[in-house]
């Protein structure tokens, strides 16, 4: 529990520069592997978008620095309609309909089975990253990645 509060700590720190290339290199590593256990491109990148928006909402509403961060996949899913506003909206739905989202969750954990060890690990970072982007971990974010990790 103490590593883990540390390495929170650490990423909470992290400088704009550092958290945005760990983040690309991370994530260059992540997608390939989604793609192969999913089977196709687009199943990939949309578990990645599971990990990517249960981080987002984890504490249960959308920071401007978690929506700006993942801009590019949420453009990428929901087309040039999507906004902030839009976004926050989401995130207050998708909180509502919480057991969905937990039995969601528990689906897309099970994959996380299927990668290396490695990988699982770069998931988990990548979650923890988006979490602490706005400078602090709550106790709700905490507790959302220690599911990622069971």
């Amino acid at each position: 529990m103490k590593a883990f509060d540390a390495l929170c700590k650490e990423f909470e720190q992290l400088d704009a520069e550092t958290y945005t290339a760990l983040l690309a290199e991370k994530s260059a590593r992540i997608l390939p592997a989604l793609r192969a256990v999913a089977g196709s491109e687009e199943d990939g990148v949309g578990l990645f978008a599971s990990f990517v928006l249960g981080a987002i909402v984890a504490d249960g509403k959308l920071s401007e620095e978690e929506y700006l961060l993942c801009y590019p996949l949420l453009h990428a899913f929901f087309g040039d309609g999507v906004n902030y506003e839009d976004c926050k909206r989401a995130a207050r739905q998708l909180r509502a309909e919480s057991r969905a989202f937990t039995n969601s969750l528990d689906e897309v954990v099970d994959l996380l089975g299927l990668l290396s060890d490695e990988l699982k690990d770069d998931v988990v970072l990548v979650c923890l990253m988006i979490c602490a982007i706005d400078g602090k971990v709550s106790a709700k974010e905490k507790s959302w990645i220690k599911k990622l990790v069971r």
